[in-house]
Order: structure tokens, then C-alpha cells, then sequence
């Protein structure tokens, strides 16, 4: 079967679409995940993997019996990115003491098949033998030539670093407030209104309105678009059944609940006035929308009332620090989730457990350092302020982002920066392997001296609260 996979895999590179199956874990057929589940049958998780990562472990099998063979592949870049690199990666260096000795990093490539499609990929040379030079080729843009980087090792994410692998992790590194997920309903869309029938609720009941609420997910947020959802938390039980349209809905969802094959969603049946998890902070708090364009420069965060509530789509900070959110709005923070986010089609879709309890925060920021990132923080959000009409998508837009912001962001970034060095970053790389050492710093040496000390794993950061 492996060999059928190798005819079929070189099949396709003579034929007219002339590129490796690119296809990623969403939009396998049942015979890919069958040969995924076939090619890595010691792997349990193989089923988060691109198609593409099957011909790494036949070839790894081959060049481990035909030693001295070095293999190269073209590969969506989605392998270096994310929730994949600690499942593929990880397996391959355990397994097979696998070495990267050149890649190129991400850059678009155009093709002649049907409807000439273009893809974002990488290429990555590895051997089982551990070459003393590595080159390493980096694009500025998709159209430009490449640099190349001569480097001691290049790391999966295709930088110049050690072999480290980012995985999930439940708390932050720092002692910082915690990253949740919002709300989830789970509810049929039963508890979730338009426009339309907002209006008509509040006009045949106006007494409902405490119960009804703006509720946002990543859509909405950066678009200003805006749906309602029925809040009935610590609702009255008497009010609740004064109202007909909402114990009529009410209803529907424990039906809903009660059909569903997932045993927590029919356990929720019981209080079917609830979303199904509930976080709701008490506080204004801090919001990231886990899906955005990878085109912006900065994913948009920003600040929220209380009384909005966040859907399931939303990650939520119950903090008002100006640092931390200057931090998160920054090409600081920004570097390390190209990197380590995971990817919806080529979005960014952002991870608390990936990105932001992994990022490596500054070590020992002064105090008027943590008050240049806060006037700066400020200041991005008064530039925003200044086109209170346009929505996050529009501002963020390389496009159509008004020169006020652009500045205000360069401020800031320039004043995160001064947090970690003194020293300018002279590129994308120099920062993201500048990051890479942090972390190796912060989880290995680090972490093993405040365990023996102290018997904790977490440093503490201030957040300027």
C-alpha cells in the first residue's frame, strides 16, 4: 500500500496539476484519512494532518534503510504552523532523529493547472544526517528573490533554532490572567436573534429587553455586524414565563439539546434557559476573534463592555491592563502567532492554549518601559477612535489602514520591543528566533532552577493592573 501511494503521489507530479496532494484535514476524503490511519499506524493523532505528511514518513522509512539518501518535498505551509508541528514533527525527530538541512520558508506558488491555482507552501530538505551547514531562504514578499540564512539549525517552524516544539498548554508560562473561550450556546440558534426579531420582541414585550443582549463572535466583531442572543442568566423564573416567545424557545432548545449524540449537550437539556458554557466575565475584558485575515498585519483586538457577550468564536481576557493589551496588539505577539496558531484555510485562527499561554512575555520590563507601551496602547486605540464608522476589517485592512493607525502601531510596536531588548529587530526572523530562545529559555533552564526552588512552574509578569 506504501508503494501505491508513492506511484500515486509521482503520478501526480507529471500530471497537468504538477503539485503533491495539498490537502488538509478538513477537506480529506474517507480514503485519505484511511491512508493517513494506514502510513502512521503508531501515530494516534495522525488524523490532524495534512495529506502532504504521509510521504515525510514513507520517505523517512526509506532513507532510514537507504542511509545517505536526503529527500526534499513542496508542502502547504500548514505543517509548520500550529496544532500540526508537535504531532508531525515530534513524531519524525523521535522516530527517526530526522534533520531539516534546508527549507524555504513561505511563499506563494503559481502553477499551470486547471483555473491556475496558487497556494502558499514551503520546501523542507531533511536527511537522518546531521549536516554541519543549513541554509535557510527567506521572502520578504511573494514576489521578491529569497535571502538566504546560513544557520547551525533549522527548527520545524523553519527558523533558525533549536528543534522545539510548541504544544498545548493549560495555564499561561506567566502569571497572567487567564485566556478563555467565550460563550457557547449549543443551542439550535434557538437563543440567538436578528435584527428583525429583536425589534419584534421589544415591541410585543418590552419588558423583555433585560433579557436581550448584543452577542458577538469573530464575524461580527471585526465587521460591526451585530447579533442578540437572550441572556437569561440569574433571570427571574415568573418574568421569564410571562413571555411567550422566549418559553417557546426555551423549549425548543431543551428539544434540541435532548436529540443531540453528545452526552454533555443532552446533560444540558436540564437548564435549557443557559448556554451550554458560560464565561462571561464581570468586568470589561479584552477580546481576540479566533478566526482572522491573514492579510492584516495585526489581528484586531480590542476592549468590551460587560454587557456584551461573547460568543464561543471570541477568547476573552478579564483584564483592563493597558500593557498586556498593548502587548497582544503588537508584531511582538503578532511574529510568534504566525508561527504557532493554527490555520482555517490560510486564516489565522488563534489558540489560547497555543498561542497565548506559550508566548514568551518579556523578562523584566521597567516601569516607564510598561508606561511607553501603555500611552502607546492608548494611542492605537485613539486612532481608531478618529474613524469611529469603520470597522475593525476596514481599518486593518493593508489597504485601506489610515495613516494615523499605521504610525500608532509602529509606536507601538518600537515600544514592546524596547521591553525586550534595546536593540532594533532587523528582520522577521531576527525576532521570531529571538522569541524561539526566549521560550527555550523560560521552559527549560529557567523552569527546572523555580521548580527546585520554589516548586512552581509559572513566572510571574506584570501586567501594568
Amino acid at each position: 500500500r506504501c508503494a501505491l501511494l508513492i506511484a500515486n503521489f509521482c503520478a501526480l507530479l507529471i500530471a497537468d496539476y504538477s503539485n503533491p496532494p495539498f490537502i488538509g484535514k478538513h477537506y480529506q476524503s474517507k480514503q485519505q484519512r484511511e491512508d493517513l490511519s494506514f502510513v502512521f499506524s503508531d501515530l494516534k493523532s495522525s488524523s490532524d494532518l495534512d495529506y502532504v505528511t504521509a510521504w515525510y514518513k514513507i520517505a523517512a522509512d526509506y532513507i532510514t534503510i537507504n542511509k545517505g539518501t536526503d529527500v526534499a518535498f513542496v508542502s502547504t505551509n500548514s505543517i509548520t504552523q500550529g496544532e500540526q508541528v508537535p504531532v508531525l514533527w515530534n513524531y519524525l525527530f523521535q522516530k527517526y532523529r530526522l534533520k531539516i538541512f534546508f527549507a524555504h520558508r513561505t511563499f506563494k506558488w503559481g502553477n499551470e493547472a486547471r483555473g491556475n491555482a496558487h497556494v502558499h507552501v514551503v520546501i523542507i530538505g531533511f536527511s537522518i544526517s546531521n549536516k554541519e551547514e543549513k541554509l535557510l531562504f527567506e521572502y520578504e514578499s511573494f514576489t521578491s528573490d529569497p535571502t538566504v540564512i546560513k544557520c547551525k539549525n533549522i527548527s520545524p517552524y523553519l527558523t533558525p533554532a533549536s528543534d522545539i516544539v510548541i504544544s498545548k498548554r493549560g495555564k499561561p508560562l506567566f502569571a497572567l490572567p487567564i485566556m478563555r473561550c467565550g460563550n457557547k450556546p449549543s443551542d439550535g440558534g434557538h437563543l440567538i436573534l436578528d435584527e428583525i426579531e429583536k425589534n419584534e420582541l421589544l415591541a410585543k414585550y418590552p419588558s423583555s429587553s433585560k433579557f436581550v443582549k448584543t452577542f458577538l463572535g469573530s464575524e461580527e466583531f471585526i465587521n460591526n455586524k451585530v447579533r442578540y442572543c437572550l441572556w437569561l442568566k440569574d433571570a427571574n423564573p415568573s418574568e421569564m414565563k410571562l413571555i411567550e416567545p422566549i418559553m417557546s424557545r426555551v423549549q425548543k432548545v431543551k428539544e434540541f439539546r435532548l436529540k443531540s449524540t453528545a452526552e454533555p449537550t443532552k446533560k444540558a437539556a436540564s437548564y435549557p434557559s443557559l448556554f451550554f458554557f458560560i464565561s462571561q466575565p464581570d468586568t470589561n475584558y479584552i477580546a481576540i476573534p479566533e478566526v482572522s485575515s491573514e492579510r492584516r498585519q495585526y489581528i484586531p483586538i480590542g476592549f468590551l463592555n460587560k454587557e456584551i457577550i461573547a460568543s464561543n468564536k471570541i477568547y476573552i481576557i478579564e483584564t483592563s491592563s493597558m500593557y498586556l493589551f498593548g502587548v497582544l496588539a503588537s508584531s511582538m505577539h503578532m511574529s510568534w502567532t504566525r508561527l504557532v496558531a493554527g490555520r482555517l484555510e490560510s486564516r489565522y485562527q488563534y489558540s489560547g492554549s497555543m498561542v497565548y499561554n506559550n508566548f514568551p512575555w518579556a523578562e523584566n520590563p521597567g516601569e516607564k518601559q510598561k508606561e511607553a507601551v501603555e500611552k502607546a496602547a492608548q494611542a492605537v486605540l485613539d486612532a481608531r477612535a478618529q474613524f469611529s464608522n469603520a470597522s475593525l476589517a476596514d481599518l486593518y485592512d493593508p489597504n485601506t489602514m489610515p495613516a494615523a493607525l499605521v504610525k500608532a502601531h509602529q509606536a507601538l510596536d518600537r515600544a514592546v520591543d524596547l521591553c525586550y531588548r534595546p536593540q532594533p529587530f532587523p528582520s522577521e526572523t531576527k525576532r521570531i528566533e529571538f522569541l524561539f530562545e526566549l521560550y527555550d529559555k523560560y521552559t527549560s533552564g529557567m523552569f527546572q532552577q523555580i521548580k527546585k526552588a520554589k516548586n512552581k512552574k509559572v513566572i510571574k509578569a506584570s501586567t501594568g493592573e
